[in-house]
């Protein structure tokens, strides 16, 4: 049964990370997710392991590097290999601290003055030495496309068929598709067939309301519909709440959705 992970960086304001984690344990969910394990300050990971191990808590997924290349470097630089496999393997020591095992991988800003189709060579290149190492070290890779029209302009790899294609090409399983459906709702919209058609490769998702970025529940996208659909395809793996939330109290936002995905999935 796929559970639904809640990514802790939009919640509880400045709290800290370790706090974050137990707002969200709280809230009745059983994982998390969060973006670096350096920024943007000390996080403490000793102690959020052991809130974990004492709690069941699990840490689905962490960030390699940033969606402008800034941290962990950029795929669509050739240049930048060297620090992103650097990076990876960094980010692999801390995520087996935390029986991690997905990491998110993003591709960098489009680099104006290199042909678009060598830009993507890059990340075939990049991601196939990438999954390799993933493999070796039992972990998993999480390709995102995100959208280049609100949130990230200038986002390379703002095409979700480009993303899977992609991921097809590197050709190993170590390297999956994580399909977020608010940014793809964005860029493409046709959301349910598109999964459907990439549900093979996807490994993980994100997930929230079009337009704002808020609860699932707001906006134009039929989540009940979506759940269901996934859930139809046998998907195995987490489904991620990745929203800033509307409602001032975060604690009663968190246990809307719990009520919410649980009602139209029933998953955990």
């Amino acid at each position: 049964m796929p559970t639904i992970c809640v990514c802790v960086e939009p919640l509880f304001g400045d709290n800290s990370l370790v706090e974050k984690a137990a707002n969200v344990t709280a809230a009745g969910f059983r994982a998390i997710e969060f973006w670096f394990y350096d920024a943007p300050e000390d996080r403490n990971l000793e102690a959020l392991a052991t809130q974990c191990r004492d709690t069941g808590l699990a840490v689905n997924d962490m960030v390699v590097n940033s969606p402008d290349g800034a941290i962990g470097g950029s795929l669509v630089s050739v240049a930048d290999k060297p620090q992103y496999l650097a990076r990876l393997r960094e980010t692999i020591a801390v995520a087996r601290k935390l029986d991690c095992k997905k990491l998110i991988t993003c591709s960098g800003n489009t680099l104006s003055d290199v042909p678009r189709e060598r830009q993507h060579q890059a990340i075939v290149e990049t991601l196939t030495e990438a999954a390799a190492i993933a493999s070796q070290e039992g972990m998993t890779l999480l390709l995102e496309p995100l959208n280049s029209l609100v949130e990230h302009p200038g986002y390379y790899l703002d095409s979700g068929h480009e993303a899977a294609e992609i991921v097809r090409e590197v050709g190993n399983p170590h390297l999956r598709l994580l399909w977020d459906i608010y940014h793809m709702q964005i860029m493409h919209g046709n959301v349910l067939d598109n999964i459907a058609q990439y549900i093979d490769i996807i490994g993980h998702f994100h997930a929230a309301g079009v337009p704002g970025r808020h609860e699932l529940d707001t906006g134009e996208l039929n989540y009940p519909a979506i759940l269901s659909s996934i859930a139809t395809a046998s998907y195995e793996g987490a489904f991620g709440l990745e929203y800033w939330p509307a409602e001032a109290d975060h604690a009663t936002s968190l246990a809307r959705m719990r009520q919410y995905t649980t009602a139209a999935a029933g998953w955990v």
